[in-house]
């Protein structure tokens, strides 16, 4: 009998908690995505994307965009993650939804 209260009053614990959502990185919408086009400044692109994620001090001609999302108890992972070229301070090319795969 005892061992029946004890599991019931775990049930109830684990249904009690709560977890947060975890966000990560530049929320990414997909009509600011969409007007970036070929030929925009950074300053355009930064307006509309805001900061990169990464502005890699190597690679001065890259910025990665990369957003990260898991809500509460859910297990989807939503990921998102653009990469925007520039040439001469003007966008040449840009790749959308890479996979983010850190390994």
């Amino acid at each position: 009998m005892k061992l029946l209260a004890v599991a019931a009053a775990c049930l109830i614990a684990s249904a009690c908690i709560y977890r947060v959502d975890i966000q990560q990185g530049n929320v990414l919408e997909s009509d600011a995505v969409e007007q970036v086009e070929i030929g925009m400044t950074r300053s355009q692109v930064q307006f509309l994307l805001g900061t990169p994620m990464v502005a890699d001090a190597f690679h001065q001609e890259r910025w990665d965009y990369a957003y990260f999302l898991r809500r509460g108890r859910s297990r989807e992972v939503e990921r998102r993650w653009i990469v925007v070229y520039f040439e001469e301070d003007r966008v040449v090319r840009l790749d959308r939804d890479l996979t983010l795969d850190p390994s």
